[in-house]
């Protein structure tokens, strides 16, 4: 559980820098989130507390003062402290222009982790965007302005290497083989084979350092791929199937309500009305 005070906006496929979510959490002792996998950027900030954040097969013991940058398409849980549970502030965006900005800073998927000063004032620039998150043009650009702030911060933050405890090169082999190939008709025989090991260590591996099988990784991906890909573009639910691995456009809607609550269709309506919501009101 988290006391959270969060703004979400509309997915887009936007050109430049789009600022999707942001917010303040205060979370319960061992709260945790994950395994999930995000279809946009989101970096999260330690204003008190500490916790573990688990990353490609990597984790990284985190307190006040340090960050960490989850990237697109990729598996990652994050576990607040049993005694000592952090309070952080979090902003997710997108656009063509994210990864400069992130090469900028320093911050890339193989070195997530960065540290930086409360004087630097990540927080102000997280709740300013709270008190400013009406859709007009003026609360748009104010909140673009903030990110680059944030990432002014970020640019003067220490880049020294903060160590991780490599957990297993197989899950973090096989997690990459199945972000590459999600598209295909995929079994855990073909994950299994391509990193070495047979099926049922492979198994038992993700289930030890994930917290889930492979199947269920594969799943998750392909998920979270789908509701992007219905929330943002006019595809047909059948091409969204086959682009995220479904053959059979009935066995695509089955996972998905499973997994989602809602039919493909469902969730298409919903995100687009979320969507329009968003754009006339205040949170």
């Amino acid at each position: 559980m988290e006391n959270a005070l969060n703004f979400k906006l509309p997915l887009l496929e936007a050109e430049g820098i789009y600022v999707n979510n942001f917010g303040r959490s205060e979370t319960k002792p061992g709260h945790q989130y994950g395994p999930a996998v995000r279809s946009f950027y989101l970096i999260h900030y330690i204003l008190e507390g500490e916790g573990t954040f688990w990353a490609d097969g990597s984790t990284y013991h985190l307190k006040k003062g340090q960050g960490f940058l989850i990237e697109p398409d990729y598996m990652t849980v994050y576990t607040a402290h049993q005694e000592r549970p952090w309070t952080y502030v979090w902003v997710g965006f997108s656009g063509t222009r994210a990864p400069e900005l992130l090469r900028s800073v320093g911050l890339e998927r193989g070195s997530p982790i960065f540290a930086c000063d409360p004087e630097e004032h990540l927080e102000q620039y997280i709740l300013d965007m709270l008190e400013h998150n009406h859709a007009t043009p003026r609360d748009v650009y104010r909140r673009e302005a903030m990110l680059l702030l944030f990432f002014s911060a970020l640019a003067q933050a220490d880049r020294s290497p903060v160590p991780g405890h490599a957990e297993n090169a197989y899950v973090e082999q096989a997690m990459r083989y199945i972000q590459d190939n999600y598209h295909d008709p995929l079994r855990v025989e073909d994950i299994a084979r391509y990193v070495g090991i047979n099926r049922s260590y492979l198994s038992v591996l993700f289930k030890k350092y994930a917290g889930l099988s492979p199947i269920q990784y594969l799943q998750t991906f392909r998920m979270t791929r789908a509701a992007q890909l219905l929330a943002v573009t006019d595809l047909p639910i059948a091409a969204v199937a086959f682009s995220c691995g479904y053959q059979e456009p009935e066995a695509f809607h089955k996972a998905f309500k499973q997994k989602m609550g809602l039919s493909p269709g469902r969730y298409r309506t919903q995100a687009r009305s979320d969507t329009e919501l968003s754009r006339s009101k205040i949170l």
